[in-house]
């Protein structure tokens, strides 16, 4: 079925809000421009019904994303998908929808914006089979980490600056001759000692690449691109994952699980918009 979606920019509140209640992750990326809503118009209501939100942005190296790709283009050339769901009750191609809607909305309104940029997560599950189905590109993959506490809660690396700390005071316990020869105490990745004195896992998995020309001239570049651009999309038999463990990294048949509900550690940055 086809919808006619209707576009609006929302307030990130609300739009923060729609995402944490169907996302798979309740963290916001910081550099969000754009909050766009999507409605259905509902017959006998006043009020169009928000069925999808998608933000643009950029991830946490703006320029030197876009420059690794395509040398000599900086922020201004694209956007970046932060975050994107629907409500789950609409049907399956409706996030397709969604996304052509997107495109059109993006050439409208900044038809100088070359490339539209993203990422599927498959370390959680997600080869980017929507990405697919709205005809993107597919740029290979890098292999990413994350942490995964007893509880299930899904920790960046990035948010973890509390818990390598405690690391910190951990080790120096464990073996106070840790740190000699070493700059300064500080950790940025937690020890396999801590990790298992915290019930903590560190899980390796791929992270995958798309990418959608916004115009002929940006299409025509795809040739001189640092990656190849190809239909030769992954699928769920290219998903893999490995923990670390004081052995080092063992192969897992699936990832552990994961609950989008747990906040232990993320509860500060899960708020931040409120």
């Amino acid at each position: 079925m086809k919808y006619d979606f209707e576009i609006k920019e929302i307030s990130r509140y609300d739009a923060t809000e729609f995402i944490q209640k169907l996302h798979y992750s309740k963290i916001m990326p910081r550099l969000t421009k754009h909050f766009l809503g999507f409605y259905m118009p509902q017959q006998l209501q006043l009020q169009p019904l928000l069925v999808g939100v998608l933000t643009l942005g950029w991830g946490t190296q703006p320029k030197g994303t876009i420059n690794k790709l395509f040398k000599g283009l900086g922020s201004e050339d694209y956007y970046e998908i932060g975050k994107m769901c629907m409500l789950e009750e609409m049907p399956r191609n409706s996030e397709t929808q969604m996304l052509s809607k997107t495109i059109k909305w993006l050439k409208e309104n900044y038809p100088d914006k070359k490339f539209l940029y993203t990422w599927a997560d498959g370390i959680v599950g997600k080869p980017g089979y929507v990405y697919q189905a709205a005809n993107f590109l597919y740029g290979g993959f890098l292999w990413t980490n994350i942490y995964i506490t007893d509880k299930g809660e899904k920790l960046h690396p990035r948010s973890t600056k509390g818990l390598c700390d405690e690391n910190v005071i951990f080790e120096k316990k464990r073996d106070p001759t840790f740190f000699d020869n070493r700059k300064a105490e500080r950790i940025y990745w937690l020890t396999q000692d801590f990790l298992d004195h915290k019930k903590i896992l560190k899980i390796h998995g791929k992270q995958f690449r798309y990418i959608l020309p916004l115009t002929k001239k940006a299409r025509k570049m795809l040739k001189q691109s640092s990656v190849a651009w190809t239909l030769n999309y992954p699928k769920h038999k290219d998903l893999e994952w490995h923990v670390s463990t004081k052995n080092g990294k063992q192969q897992l048949k699936s990832l552990p699980n994961i609950d989008s509900n747990a906040e232990e550690y993320n509860s500060r940055n899960i708020n931040a918009h409120k």
